[in-house]
């Protein structure tokens, strides 16, 4: 009886570790990826330094519409084991407070060394295929691409979203996995930017400052991050907004209200901050209420700050109304997806057609900043990899 045939479509995070992982147990392997050469994402992430994964997994790392879906995957995956696989081809990890990157300090070595470990497996990576449709007869499923056509038995969609610039990030897999009855949770852009209603932006532009940012919905305070944050001339950016991202979009194609509050002294209560400015007062009563900041502030933010009506109560609760978010292309990943109520969590098979399979961004889960995403390509792919082989 000959090997096991499996197919993958995408050759990013989640369709090499699929296509090793079904090539170790025992299947013969062919990716199908539309691009040149297979990895292109992977060599983006991160600023091209690739933020491996994260040695802290808190409670609320990942989202979606079933965020429990992944802790199947991740319990036959772990981090640790993300750490030891990496380890065995080639890259050696070193951790910046938890967020693990590989040690030469270029994505392009990820790519490199999955790409090396597919070959050696016999796996067979076939670029330039962009897939046109896929369907299933008498257990065999076909794949039909620009130029040619492949059949296997047993069929894995990992060919991610419609995030990013690089070439190829279309999300024509979302098509496919409808084509087969799956339904599609609405896909939004996430960890990206907001935009904002405002005058004065084109005067902070630049300024990068420490903050806390709270989303409000509706009138009500719904998620707060903190951190650096990024002021810009159309909004707000930075690792604490794109923490929120997905949760203001959503918001508003739900045609809700959605509004940012930013506060730039967290580390002070309101009292405590008018009896610090009172203090700078009392030492230096030269000096204006916006001289009393410099030292505290950037200079284009306190010039912002000072010409607000609600000065100085707006430096701890300065309020934007949110209107969009960036685009795909400006996104590092997307929410929504393929309904994870549609695939066993365990196998990564979908519930409706045996032997398909779905791995990494495809599904709807959407990670937190730092290496949370590609854990969830890995581990996805590992899963789909292993049972699509059995």
């Amino acid at each position: 009886m000959g090997k096991k045939q499996v197919l993958i479509t995408g050759g990013g995070a989640a369709g090499l570790m699929a296509a090793i992982f079904a090539a170790r147990n025992g299947a013969a392997v062919t990716v199908l990826e539309q691009n040149e050469k297979p990895g292109k994402k992977i060599c983006a992430t991160g600023n091209g330094k690739c933020n491996l994964t994260n040695l802290s997994m808190p409670s609320d790392a990942y989202r979606g519409s079933h965020p429990e879906f992944v802790r199947e995957a991740l319990g036959q995956f772990s981090v640790e084991d993300t750490v030891k696989f990496f380890e065995e081809i080639g890259i050696v990890t070193v951790s910046r407070n938890g967020y693990l990157y590989p040690r030469s300090g270029q994505a392009q070595s990820v790519s490199d060394v999955l790409c090396m470990e597919a070959r050696n497996l016999g796996v067979k990576l076939k670029t330039n295929q962009k897939v046109t449709s896929i369907s299933q007869h008498k257990g065999i499923w076909k794949v039909i691409t620009t130029d040619w056509h492949y059949e296997g038995d047993a069929l894995i969609l990992a060919g991610g979203s419609k995030a990013s610039a690089v070439a190829g990030a279309d999300g024509s897999c979302y098509d496919l996995a409808e084509s087969q009855g799956h339904t599609i949770v609405p896909v939004y852009p996430a960890l990206t930017a907001l935009k904002c209603r405002g005058k004065n932006f084109k005067a902070w532009a630049g300024v990068r400052t420490g903050g806390e940012i709270t989303l409000w919905i509706d009138g009500k305070p719904f998620k707060k991050e903190q951190g650096e944050l990024q002021l810009t001339e159309y909004g707000v950016s930075g690792i604490p907004v794109f923490q929120l991202s997905r949760y203001a979009v959503c918001a508003l194609r739900e045609g809700r209200q959605v509004r940012l509050s930013l506060d730039f002294f967290p580390e002070y209560t309101q009292e405590e901050l008018k009896k610090l400015l009172l203090g700078r007062k009392e030492s230096c009563p030269y000096k204006t209420e916006k001289e009393l900041l410099i030292g505290l502030l950037p200079e284009k933010l306190i010039k912002v700050l000072a010409s607000d009506r609600e000065f100085p109560n707006s430096m701890k609760e300065y309020y934007l109304e949110v209107t969009d978010t960036m685009s795909f292309a400006q996104a590092q990943i997307c929410c929504g997806g393929v309904d994870t109520a549609e695939v066993n969590s365990c196998t990564m098979e979908s519930g409706l057609k045996k032997g398909l399979y779905f791995a990494g961004e495809l599904l709807d889960v959407d990670g937190i900043c730092g290496g949370y995403n590609l854990q969830w390509a890995w581990s996805s792919g590992v899963a789909a990899g292993r049972h699509a082989a059995k």
